[in-house]
């Protein structure tokens, strides 16, 4: 039985899934959005979430944890810069998992991740000949 083992194994070591749920964190937070598995993805949320609220108080402390749990200093950054005032008035739940449909080469169930309220991005609208195309 399983009874209160919280994590999945990922068929990973736990280094290798150590710093599979770091990179997937620091990609998320720069792209605001990814597309990975759904198991995976409802991993990142036990990692990410918390390096979010911790972007909610910008201590030193809390810079400093951030980063050692990070090792990106641009995304330090950001977190606290951009996305620790955004989120301010949310106690928790920053992600939305969205399943995504079947990866083509093993049927795998595939999730799209992304930041709620994220800023819509700016349509900018170029000319090509006839037709008007967004890009």
């Amino acid at each position: 039985m399983r009874h209160r083992h919280g994590l999945r194994k990922l068929n990973k070591t736990s280094s290798h899934r150590l710093a599979m749920l770091r990179n997937m964190t620091v990609s998320l937070l720069k792209h605001e959005a990814i597309k990975t598995t759904l198991p995976k993805a409802k991993e990142l949320r036990k990692v990410a979430e918390p390096i979010i609220t911790l972007g909610k108080n910008p201590s030193l402390a809390n810079k400093r944890l951030a980063f050692d749990r990070l090792r990106d200093r641009d995304m330090v950054v950001k977190l606290f810069d951009e996305l620790g005032p955004r989120y301010k008035a949310r106690n928790g739940g920053y992600l939305r998992i969205l399943k995504y449909g079947f990866r083509q080469g093993d049927n795998a169930p595939m999730a799209l991740v992304e930041l709620m309220d994220r800023p819509e991005p700016d349509e900018k609208v170029r000319d090509t000949g006839d037709s008007k195309v967004a890009a």
